[in-house]
């Protein structure tokens, strides 16, 4: 395999330039060249893209940059670059062993805020699958009144969720716990999140996904219906009356996962991602 060239040291060159030429470089590797350039160099400035594109455009470039988009250039993602990932209203802490939050699981909150509005909001909320605390650290940000139970099977999300409640000031009503979906969880809950593994084995992968995100919060099984399949069972004993789950799914596997619930005796309903992709099956009692 042939290693892109070392990005030039950043003596001499403005931000201005240094974006663009980090663009033109990274547009082999990113489908979002210009955004990934200007995450990494606002990472290196200390500050955000915001105050990067008003106030710094002008500045000298950090020696730091040159690092960071040789490490993109080798398709490290940037939320593992910068340590960070925003996700609706919070901003989370994430690495190596987790699940990068993506915008498409918004969609989950977009559909709960729907289905329960003022003064129906969620006082119980349990995510199934939490990686670093995404779904539930943002319903608890969206929700004040509510408390949450996040489960995940890795011990690395589990330290990143726990971190990242005491970030947001929400550990005092974010509990944590190791364990394999909802066994063992009882009681009912008013909203269940969940992003599941769905992508079926040997389902290719872009490289940065491929060789850096944890297979185990990727795959499941030859049609990536395996945890559906083991969730579906669970959530009709932990769905309070009035309440709902909002459940993740490929834009392929509507039909399938809905099959799933419908069997268990729920009623499901199909939500689209802000693309017109199916993204998310609403399950109710």
């Amino acid at each position: 395999m042939t290693r892109p060239p070392p990005t030039p040291p950043a003596s001499g060159r403005g931000v201005r330039v240094a974006l663009a030429e980090a663009t033109h470089r990274l547009a082999g590797v990113s489908d979002t060249p210009r955004l990934d350039a200007e995450l990494l160099m606002a990472h290196a400035l200390g500050t955000t893209r915001e105050q990067l594109l008003l106030r710094h455009l002008d500045d000298p470039t950090p020696d730091a940059f040159a690092a960071l988009i040789d490490r993109r250039l080798r398709h490290e993602p940037v939320a593992y670059i910068t340590g960070t990932r925003d996700f609706w209203t919070i901003s989370l802490v994430v690495g190596p062993g987790v699940l990068i939050p993506r915008p498409d699981s918004e969609t989950l909150i977009e559909a709960a805020i729907d289905h329960l509005p003022d003064p129906k909001a969620p006082l119980r909320i349990l995510d199934l699958g939490t990686g670093p605390g995404t779904l539930l650290l943002a319903a608890l940000a969206q929700w004040p009144e509510a408390r949450g139970l996040g489960v995940d099977a890795s011990p690395d999300a589990l330290d990143y969720a726990r971190r990242n409640a005491e970030l947001l000031d929400l550990a005092d009503r974010a509990s944590f716990r190791l364990g394999n979906w909802a066994d063992g969880v009882a009681g009912e809950f008013d909203l269940i999140l969940c992003n599941p593994p769905y992508i079926a084995a040997g389902e290719a992968l872009p490289a940065e996904v491929r060789d850096h995100e944890p297979g185990t919060a990727l795959f499941a099984g030859p049609d990536g219906l395996d945890d559906y399949r083991i969730v579906a069972t669970q959530l009709p004993r932990l769905i309070a009356p009035g309440g709902m789950a909002a459940i993740e799914i490929g834009a392929t596997q509507a039909t399938a996962v809905s099959a799933l619930l419908a069997a268990q005796g729920l009623n499901v309903a199909v939500r689209r991602d802000l693309a017109g992709r199916d993204r998310c099956v609403i399950a109710t009692p």
